[in-house]
């Protein structure tokens, strides 16, 4: 691998809006794998790792400019579980910033003339516990309590040098306080992205106050929302630009509902990128989608978002 050439992540935000990608579990699914266990897609950070490779090539050939790396759901406890000890966990969490780099790699050897970035994913306590907490938060631990869980994991995923650290799919303040302190001294920019309903966070905060605790965070060059209903976008993108004065990043669900007793999806879909232009222009900085998200609606974003050349 080449490694990364691109310029910083918080410098290019400053010149305009960058394309995310979409769902990993989704693109890993639809080209055969099962996910169906606790430990989702970052199984096959042990199992099949090419795979992930493939999947995040898709998304850049698409138009995406970040791929989010598949550490979500991969934690030194979940791993555990597995009977995968501490030393293999970290070498697989890892491995997920390698297999996102190699694939910016691979794309630009098939031509792909832009600057690709690499974000390492690290998702809430509740996404280790597989039981859909991460939509509610409330997990009855401290905040102390959460930083250690989430630090450990943080420095391995720094040190393997992406681009920026995202922290998304937060369900409550208590973990977003836990997190921003988790990555303090680490030298990797983070961005943090809470998961909402309307207009508070899924534990019932009120988004202005969820924002507000990464004003003063250095490390934090983005905040926004990830993997909630497109229709709740508009108004936290334009509360998390009058809070904080930071870009906002913003990745919504395609807006089917994740049924974890069932571990299916069901609804519609409401994802549209004919929305993408008005979040853009109220501060949206990184745009993508996250869960049932493709590299078709992401290919839409990237066409709606860069200017057609002259």
């Amino acid at each position: 691998m080449t490694g990364n050439t691109a310029p910083a992540l918080a410098d290019a935000l400053a010149g305009g809006t960058l394309v995310l990608d979409g769902g990993m579990s989704n693109q890993l699914e639809s080209a055969g794998h099962d996910l169906s266990d606790a430990l989702w897609s970052a199984r096959l950070l042990a199992e099949r790792p090419e795979a992930i490779t493939e999947a995040h090539l898709a998304y850049f050939e698409a138009g995406a400019d970040v791929a989010i790396t598949a550490s979500y759901q991969a934690t030194f406890e979940g791993f555990a579980r597995r009977g995968i000890d501490r030393e293999r966990a970290a070498g697989l969490l890892a491995l997920s910033v390698d297999l996102a780099r190699e694939a910016a790699d691979r794309a630009r050897a098939k031509g792909a003339g832009r600057p690709l970035w690499v974000a390492a994913s690290a998702g809430p306590y509740g996404a280790m516990l597989a039981d859909g907490s991460e939509y509610r938060g409330r997990y009855g631990r401290t905040v102390a309590e959460l930083e250690a869980f989430h630090r450990p994991r943080l420095e391995v995923l720094a040190a393997a040098g992406p681009d920026v650290l995202a922290l998304e799919t937060v369900p409550d303040t208590d973990e977003a306080e836990a997190l921003l302190r988790a990555v303090r001294g680490l030298g990797v920019p983070a961005w943090l992205s809470y998961t909402v309903s309307g207009d508070r966070t899924r534990a019932g905060q009120p988004l202005r106050e969820a924002f507000a605790l990464a004003v003063d965070a250095d490390e934090v060059i983005a905040v926004g929302v990830n993997c909630c209903a497109p229709g709740d976008v508009d108004a936290a993108v334009e509360t998390a630009a009058r809070v904080t004065g930071k870009p906002v990043v913003v990745y919504p669900n395609s807006g089917e509902t994740w049924d974890a007793r069932a571990r299916a999806w069901d609804g519609r879909t409401t994802f549209a990128t004919t929305r993408v232009t008005g979040w853009r222009d109220a501060g949206a900085r990184l745009i993508g989608g996250c869960c049932r998200v493709g590299p078709r609606q992401i290919a839409s974003i990237a066409e709606t978002l860069r200017p057609t050349p002259a």
